[in-house]
């Protein structure tokens, strides 16, 4: 597997990233049949891992931190993040230096490790000072606590004003930006990938298969059944309703670059990892599988190349910047100025 540097940390990380997300109650809940999974994908050249102290209420973290005892943990570029609800208390949630002073204190007892190599804001917080949290993850750093920090679903604006903060307030910066990034999901080639190259950040594209859009099952004349998990169904039950005039054009698209990875010899899977990947701005693509039959399917988009002629073919089923579905480009849990209702007024 060929190693990426990870922005211009000086980390060299794998261009496949293993997420963590359904491990634990949000999908496997099996914490040795995880494990098993995780250090499959260690031995097959995976080093990076991400996880948060959100999925399944820290149990992924738990599940990581099993799973990296016994001498793996060194080896492992390992990103956890903080920020969205971790419990009922409103002050458990949030980038308040109060909050992520306590947060990353329980996500190192979780993950049974002394420091996390990066840490990341699940979303911005709105409500407060970007200094604020720049300056406790700041204080991490040179603690020696955590070894970088980046942020999730940020847009290229709130990038920029980041950047300028931490120059102007002698902060360190975020190195990293999270974003969703697939062949459905493709606003942030507009903006976000751009500033983030220029930035020399790493890029960690969560959902490239679009939330199970491209894994292959979603084809016309075929059921949508959504989620392997009841949690994740419930959680996000519009994003699979089959009446919604939105998912019927990811049902389109879907459909037609399925017919197209089939003739160029390659599984949706692989197709659509491939073009994620290969960005200039994308350091790794982060794969969540929930069984061991999941990751092997990713494990063989590895290596896979894909023709200027597919690019131009693919773009004609989905163009450049555009997104078939617009909430999944997820400003609604970040910036959510981006959305139509906010722009308009």
């Amino acid at each position: 597997m060929e190693y990426r540097p990870l922005g211009r940390t000086g980390v060299s990380v794998s261009p496949l990233c293993l997420g963590a997300m359904m491990f634990g109650a949000f999908g496997n809940s099996d914490h040795d049949d995880s494990a098993k999974i995780i250090h499959r994908a260690l031995d097959a050249g995976i080093n990076f891992v991400d996880t948060a102290d959100f999925y399944s209420g820290g149990e992924s973290e738990e599940i990581v931190g099993k799973a990296l005892a016994g001498g793996r943990r060194d080896n492992v570029v390992l990103a956890t993040k903080v920020g969205l609800p971790f419990g009922e208390d409103p002050n458990q949630r949030g980038t308040s230096r109060r909050w992520i002073t306590e947060a990353v204190e329980g996500s190192l007892r979780r993950l049974g490790t002394d420091w996390i190599d990066l840490y990341q804001v699940h979303r911005l917080d709105a409500s407060v000072d970007i200094d604020e949290t720049l300056g406790v993850l700041s204080d991490l750093v040179h603690a020696g606590k955590i070894r970088a920090f980046g942020a999730s679903t940020v847009s290229g604006s709130e990038i920029v004003e980041a950047q300028w903060t931490a120059e102007r307030r002698g902060r360190e910066r975020f190195r990293t930006e999270q974003p969703p990034y697939s062949l459905l999901a493709r606003a942030v080639e507009y903006d976000v990938l751009p500033t983030c190259l220029r930035h020399g950040m790493g890029v960690l594209a969560y959902s490239p298969l679009a939330g199970g859009w491209l894994t292959g099952r979603y084809r016309k004349g075929q059921e949508i059944a959504g989620p392997g998990s009841v949690a994740r169904r419930t959680r996000f039950a519009a994003t699979y309703d089959a009446t919604s005039p939105e998912n019927a054009a990811k049902l389109d698209a879907a459909d037609a670059l399925g017919a197209l990875a089939d003739e160029a010899g390659l599984t949706l899977v692989q197709m659509a990892i491939a073009f994620v990947v290969r960005h200039p701005a994308v350091t790794s693509a982060i794969v969540g599988p929930r069984t061991m039959d999941h990751l092997e399917s990713y494990l063989t988009t590895d290596g896979i190349e894909l023709s200027d002629d597919l690019l131009d073919r693919i773009d004609e089923i989905v163009p450049p910047g555009h997104t078939v579905n617009v909430a999944d480009n997820m400003w609604h849990t970040s910036t959510s100025t981006l959305d139509a209702a906010f722009r308009r007024r």
